[in-house]
C-alpha cells in the first residue's frame, strides 16, 4: 500500500495560510475520519510552554486535539517548583526531599485545578485525550499511579500514556503489572511508549499486553521504525485493537534522523490511509521533532504536518 510522497514544498506553501485562517474560529483536526491532535508541550519545546501558550498553539494551528504532559498539567494546578532529578542512580539527600514535596502535593492536591484546564481546553475546542507521565520523573509509588488515573477523568481524557517502565533497559513486568491492575480498577487503558531499548522493540510490549487488558500502546512510528527496519503499517495491523494513541513522525532506518513527514522511511502517508481505510479511532498525535530547516521556525514546521495529514486524507 506505498502511498507517492507528496510535494512537500507545495504543502509548506498551503500550510500557513490555513494555520493562519483558523486562529479565530473552533479547531477541527478530523480528516477522513483520523483525529489529528499533537503531543503537547513538547512539540512547542523551543516556545514558551505554559498551559496558556500552548492552547493558543494548538488553535493556531487548527488541531482539535492534544495529548498533554505531566509537566505542564501539573504545574498549571500549583505543582512545588522543586528538582526530581532525572531519576538515573540513587538521590541525593536534596532529591530525596524534593520528591517527598511532590509525592506529598500530588497526594493532597483536589482535582478542581484539573478540571478547570479541561475546561478552558474544551472551550476552545480542544479535547485532552490523553495524559502522559513525563519520563523523566523518578518511578512513582502506587499511590501515585492512583493519582495520575484521576488527573486522567479529571481532563475528560480515555488514556493514561507513559514510557514503559525499564530493569537494565528491559521492561519492568512488575510494575507494568501494577499499573494494569490500577487502570482495571480505573477502567482506563494506559499506553505504553517505547524508544530505543535492549529488548528489540518489537516485542516491547508482549509481557505487559498479557497482563491485563487495559495495558496497550502508546505506538511511536518514528522510533519503532529507525530501531527495528520494520514496517508500521505492519505492526499497527498486528496490534490495532491493543493501540491507544500513536506518535506521528517520520525518521530514516539505522536508528536514523528525524525527518520532514513524507522524507523518511516511516511511510507517514501510508499509515494515515490504513488508518482511513479501517476507521481506527485511535488518535495519532504529530511529535515535532526533526531539526528546523535554515530559516525557518516551529509553528511553521508544525503546520507543514499538519497540512501533510490533511492533504493525506481528504
Amino acid at each position: 500500500m506505498h502511498h507517492t510522497r507528496r510535494d512537500f514544498g507545495k504543502l509548506a506553501l498551503a500550510a500557513l495560510p490555513a494555520a493562519g485562517a483558523l486562529a479565530d474560529q473552533k479547531p477541527h483536526s478530523v480528516y477522513g475520519g483520523v483525529q489529528i491532535g499533537i503531543i503537547a508541550p513538547y512539540s512547542f519545546r523551543a516556545l514558551p510552554n505554559d498551559a496558556d501558550s500552548t492552547l493558543k498553539n494548538i488553535v493556531q494551528l487548527g488541531l482539535s486535539a492534544t495529548e498533554l504532559q505531566s509537566s505542564m498539567v501539573e504545574s498549571w494546578a500549583g505543582m512545588p517548583a522543586v528538582s526530581l532529578g532525572r531519576g538515573r542512580g540513587p538521590m541525593s539527600p536534596a532529591q530525596v526531599e524534593a520528591r517527598k514535596t511532590v509525592r506529598d502535593w500530588r497526594l493532597s492536591v483536589p482535582m478542581d485545578k484539573f478540571k478547570s484546564l479541561r475546561k478552558m481546553y474544551s472551550d476552545a475546542g480542544v479535547n485532552i485525550y490523553a495524559f502522559k507521565i513525563v519520563a523523566a520523573q523518578p518511578a512513582f509509588t502506587a499511590e501515585e499511579y492512583d493519582y495520575a488515573f484521576n488527573i486522567v477523568e479529571a481532563l475528560g481524557a480515555n488514556q493514561l500514556t507513559m514510557e514503559i517502565p525499564l530493569n537494565q533497559g528491559i521492561p519492568d513486568g512488575s510494575v507494568t503489572k501494577l499499573v494494569g491492575d490500577i487502570a482495571a480498577r480505573w477502567k482506563i487503558m494506559v499506553g505504553y511508549h517505547a524508544h530505543a531499548q535492549s529488548k528489540p522493540p518489537a516485542t516491547m510490549w508482549d509481557e505487559a499486553l498479557t497482563q491485563s487488558k487495559y495495558n496497550g500502546i502508546n505506538f511511536d512510528m518514528g522510533h519503532y521504525v529507525a530501531n527495528t527496519n520494520l514496517s508500521a503499517v505492519e505492526f499497527i495491523l498486528k496490534h490495532q485493537g491493543r493501540i491507544t494513541s500513536m506518535h506521528l513522525k517520520d525518521r530514516k532506518f539505522n536508528a536514523g534522523p528525524g525527518t520532514p513527514f513524507g522524507e523518511g522511511d516511516a511511510h507517514v502517508a501510508d499509515v494515515l490511509l490504513l488508518m482511513k481505510k479501517e476507521q481506527y479511532k485511535f488518535p495519532a498525535s504529530i511529535e515535532f521533532e526533526y531539526p528546523l530547516p535554515p530559516g525557518s521556525d516551529t509553528m511553521t514546521e508544525i503546520a507543514k504536518c499538519v497540512t501533510f495529514c490533511r492533504e493525506t486524507l481528504v
